[in-house]
């Protein structure tokens, strides 16, 4: 039996390889068919948003079973062998439970301390066990996964002063412009990173917002919230020409966002300055309008060094939040080594029980003068002296087996009270 986490994200591979990752986000439970294929794979996890992309499993042997992700990961992201084992990574039980842990607690997210990684993790958890993908090792340690993360949350600060990508962007718009006062801007998407970045305008003095989206609808709701204008989607190309600052977030495969409409444009404008803001993954603005004259493009990559800048104050929290996560990877990792002597341990119970029930329909003719409750009483003192019995014995397995040294214990109990 062993635990394997295999991924990819953000650390590990760039933008232009995630981009074709991302597409499995929108799979929803078509993946779920390929995993449980694979060879000597018992409960299976799938975790797919726009920065990572990672299977966790457990398994009856690393070596087959880890062969079989790894092309499974290859082939739904489109990727070359060589890409694949370039960017891939790959955890196998401590580390892949921390990674687990460190990846609920937003410690591995792109924007450390942001809220949405849980939700997402519980999200493809909710789904495993829709999929029956799931057993006794992938439901404990999710759910010990969601209490680590409610540790993390409330015993540090690592979520205060919150910064976020869509945070990021508007920082860096106020580095091109120096202030957004009087500025207008063009919302593209109606997402969570649209309405992130929205308020954050809003909180900077942003004379005018435009809200666009392919569902007009969704645009109108937050147009309405955000005291600003929808525009059908199909008025895009116009409306590039009337705005300073385009922030694009939907989750089109394909860019939206052509060099021509860019080019054309900034031509309506005279050349005046078009900060492009690209956070979506596959990106929607066609990369070629960087290299346009007076046209400013930065992608989701280029947004981590402003991140950066936002975090500093959150990395004291990430040691207390470290410490948190290595004291639970310990609690699971324990629990996890006594699974080997359970089977023993039932065994043993199982007997015990087995005599009881055995001697206590011997003894049930001179039981029968006394009251219900006598018997009751008699059953109970002699379930209490065997349990008590066996509690050493037990206790003394569970703690041989988290320092490895079971084995000999395991065979001397089943040899000593025949068990199967």
């Amino acid at each position: 039996m062993s635990i394997a986490l295999l991924g990819i994200n953000h650390r590990s591979a760039p933008l232009s390889i995630r981009e074709r990752l991302s597409i499995s986000c929108g799979e929803g439970e078509r993946p779920f068919e390929e995993l449980k294929k694979i060879p000597q794979i018992w409960e299976v996890l799938y975790l797919a948003t726009c920065n990572r992309v990672e299977v966790l499993v457990n398994m009856e042997e690393a070596g087959v079973g880890v062969r079989g992700l790894k092309a499974f990961i290859t082939a739904h992201g489109n990727l070359s062998p060589g890409e694949m084992e370039k960017c891939l990574y790959v955890y196998r039980d401590e580390e892949a439970v921390r990674h687990l842990f460190r990846v609920a607690s937003s410690l591995d997210s792109m924007v450390m301390g942001e809220p949405q990684i849980l939700g997402q993790v519980k999200d493809a958890y909710h789904l495993c066990v829709k999929q029956k993908a799931s057993g006794v090792i992938l439901n404990k340690l999710l759910h010990h996964a969601f209490r680590v993360a409610k540790r993390v949350r409330t015993e540090t600060a690592i979520a205060n002063n919150a910064v976020s990508v869509s945070f990021a962007a508007v920082e860096l718009a106020k580095k091109i412009f120096g202030a957004l006062d009087g500025k207008k801007v063009l919302i593209v998407g109606a997402g969570e990173m649209a309405e992130l970045a929205a308020r954050h305008l809003m909180d900077n003095g942003v004379d005018r917002m435009i809200f666009t989206n392919r569902t007009y609808e969704n645009a109108v709701r937050l147009a309405n919230d955000f005291q600003g204008l929808p525009v059908e989607f199909e008025l895009l190309d116009e409306k590039l020409g009337e705005v300073d600052i385009v922030i694009s977030s939907t989750g089109s495969p394909d860019c939206i966002i052509s060099g021509d409409m860019v080019e054309a444009a900034l031509h309506r404008r005279k050349n005046r300055l078009l900060f492009l803001i690209d956070v979506a993954v596959p990106r929607d603005i066609d990369p070629a309008a960087g290299d346009i004259d007076n046209a400013y493009l930065y992608n989701i990559d280029d947004l981590q060094g402003v991140v950066d800048q936002n975090t500093q104050g959150r990395l004291k929290e990430a040691h207390k939040a470290q410490s948190i996560i290595d004291e639970e990877v310990a609690k699971f990792s324990g629990w996890y080594a006594t699974l080997d002597v359970v089977p023993t341990i039932v065994d043993l119970k199982g007997k015990a029980e087995e005599i009881v029930r055995g001697e206590l329909e011997k003894s049930h003719s001179w039981m029968t003068n006394m009251g219900q409750d006598e018997r009751g009483n008699i059953e109970i003192l002699v379930n209490s002296v065997v349990n008590k019995i066996l509690h050493d014995p037990v206790v003394g397995l569970k703690r041989e087996s988290r320092n490895g040294g079971a084995d000999p214990y395991v065979a001397a109990i089943k040899r000593l009270f025949r068990l199967k």
